[in-house]
């Protein structure tokens, strides 16, 4: 248990010691969990817009109201691509705080879903330490599944990510 207490130690001395943000780098690579869990990537394509990309798998059950296709309580493939806009004026603090919200559209497939496409609609908060290349973010995603069926859900996530 030491050495990953260690590593992580390590880790985060290494990344407050650099002084660079994250929009100075604009690409960053990290990850997300909840809804979907797996790879969260962003792309900053000005100061205030980014792509948003995810890549995972998800655990849960039907997250689509009304949908009437067959789950089999296996996981399923969940991709998703977001534009983004933020908001940095939007709360007040020594830290940078910005709200973001964003369009976008998700694919899922497996366990049942034969290959749904939904829109999402993205609501979120990101921290954005001021001498470090990292964001943290929290969001609110409520996504109208469009094929196979149509229905209404909401994902949700909690992520890091690592700009170079």
């Amino acid at each position: 248990m030491k050495p990953f207490l260690y590593a992580v130690i390590t880790f985060v001395l290494f990344l407050t010691a650099t002084g660079v943000n994250a929009q100075e780098r604009r690409f960053g690579l990290g990850i997300i969990i909840g809804e979907p869990t797996g790879i969260s990537a962003k792309l900053w394509t000005s100061n205030r817009t980014a792509l948003d990309f995810g890549l995972g798998w998800s655990l849960g059950g039907d997250r689509i109201s009304k949908y009437d296709g067959y789950y089999t309580g296996e996981s399923r493939v969940h991709f998703h691509m977001d534009y983004l806009w933020h908001s940095f004026d939007a709360i007040r603090s020594s830290e940078r705080f910005p709200l973001y919200y964003g369009v976008g559209g998700r694919i899922n497939t497996g366990a049942g879903y034969k290959n749904s496409a939904a829109v999402r609609g993205v609501l979120g908060i990101l921290w954005l330490p001021r001498r470090t290349p990292v964001d943290v973010f929290l969001e609110l995603v409520p996504a109208l599944q469009l094929v196979p069926s149509t229905g209404f859900g909401i994902d949700a996530g909690l992520g890091v990510r690592y700009f170079f």
